[in-house]
């Protein structure tokens, strides 16, 4: 009796996350995050709608950086258009953003200003050069201390076409879609880099636009489609100090499958 009780409690556990209705919310500029995002509804069956901004941002790189740069120091946060959608319909928000000097875009502040979230789970998902999951997920946390933010997904621009494999496992895993995937081994402890493992890092960030630093130690793991690498890394950070980061590389199993890396945790 209590296996069959144990059984029904964690199917009804699996099943829950089906049954809810899902919106996924969000802000692109150039059109990345509109790609995932409408992966993520394709996915999920979900509700979509796009944050708009009353007045939109140029799409010119430096034109945004210069923009973006003034709202964020003065504190002013762009007007964005009313929403169709009523957050209070659903259970759990897909909140995507791409991201601007390491946290979620300035229409992404507005919209959790002005927007209730209260008991809602929120999914943050984003796009960036480098990284930035993490610090813009700890933002959401504190800017909606009464919602559930959950555990998010992020890819980098030049990776995007990895994103409809890596949601599918990102959704099964944390029970937002139907199925079951293997779990991922853990990283292996961090051991000094190898001349080898130093080139296959270099492989992959070399070409990157600003220096990423110097590789110290990794850890490796093997998956059926990869090898990954968990570099820790020495650099200088925005002020000039030195900092240490997290640099995460990839390297496919297929013939002509190069190293690439795929997030910066800072």
């Amino acid at each position: 009796m209590k296996k069959f009780l144990s059984l029904l409690a964690l199917m009804t556990a699996m099943t829950t996350g089906y049954s809810q209705k899902m919106l996924v919310l969000y802000y692109s500029e150039t059109g990345t995050t509109k790609t995932v995002a409408q992966e993520l509804q394709k996915q999920l069956g979900a509700d979509i709608e796009a944050i708009e901004a009353v007045e939109p941002y140029s799409g010119n790189f430096q034109e945004t950086i210069t923009r973006g740069q003034r709202e964020m120091q003065s504190g002013e946060t762009p007007a964005i258009k009313p929403l169709k959608s009523k957050i209070a319909d659903y259970d759990v928000i897909f909140l995507g953003y791409p991201i601007w000097f390491g946290t979620y875009a300035m229409p992404v502040f507005t919209l959790v200003k002005e927007q209730d979230f209260a008991g809602k789970k929120v999914v943050p998902f984003c796009t960036f050069g480098s990284g930035g999951l993490n610090t813009s997920s700890d933002m959401l946390k504190k800017a909606l201390p009464e919602a559930k933010v959950q555990k998010g997904y992020g890819v980098r621009t030049a990776r995007v076409a990895a994103a409809e494999r890596e949601l599918d496992r990102f959704l099964k895993e944390n029970g937002y879609k139907a199925g079951t995937v293997s779990p991922l081994p853990d990283y292996s402890s961090q051991q000094p880099v190898t001349d080898a493992e130093r080139a296959i890092f270099d492989a992959a960030c070399s070409s990157y636009q600003f220096p990423l630093g110097t590789p110290q130690t990794v850890g490796k793991r093997e998956t059926p489609e990869s090898t990954d690498y968990k570099f820790t890394v020495k650099g200088r950070g925005m002020n000039g100090e030195e900092s240490t980061s997290v640099i995460f590389v990839t390297v496919g199993k297929t013939a002509d499958a190069k190293p690439e890396f795929t997030e910066v945790v800072r």
